[in-house]
């Protein structure tokens, strides 16, 4: 299924060896489920789309760069412990860790040794990285306003 913006829902995708989905009995008690799944997963790809777009476009930073800066950002300390800010932002924690990699080397994250655990890594957000978040974090709120009218 591919979805656009401009097209927030789309239809069922059919190929060969599917199963129309009509042909499918609906879930018994529940026959709208699988249309709100489907209706809740177009939404999500269509905001995705549009963030990724707009925050690549003007600060050179894809979602989940930005989700990372986001919570560094949004914590009292600018700090959060890798294998949490893993969790938080929904990535593996070897994904997490070339994230950072390509944060480091632009100067937005510096990683740091838990002082508690030899194993633990803290993720730190710079100061060019608390600047380029409140750039790119205007353009994140007035993507979602737009999406997400109120």
């Amino acid at each position: 299924m591919r979805v656009t913006p401009a097209s927030p829902v789309a239809g069922p995708v059919v190929g060969p060896g599917s199963v129309p989905a009509s042909s499918v009995p609906a879930a018994e008690g529940q026959p709208d489920v699988v249309d709100a799944w489907r209706e809740m997963q177009a939404r999500h790809a269509a905001v995705c789309s549009a963030l990724d777009r707009e925050l690549g476009d003007r600060h050179g930073l894809g979602i989940s760069d930005f989700e990372v800066l986001d919570r560094l950002a949004g914590s009292p300390s600018r700090e959060w412990r890798a294998q949490d800010l893993a969790e938080s932002v929904h990535l593996s924690q070897s994904a997490l860790s070339r994230l950072v990699d390509r944060l480091a080397r632009t100067g937005l994250v510096e990683r740091c040794a838990c002082d508690n655990d030899r194993r633990g890594i803290f993720v730190l957000l710079t100061e060019a990285g608390t600047r380029k978040h409140a750039d790119a974090a205007a353009t994140h709120r007035a993507v979602l306003a737009r999406l997400f009218p109120q």
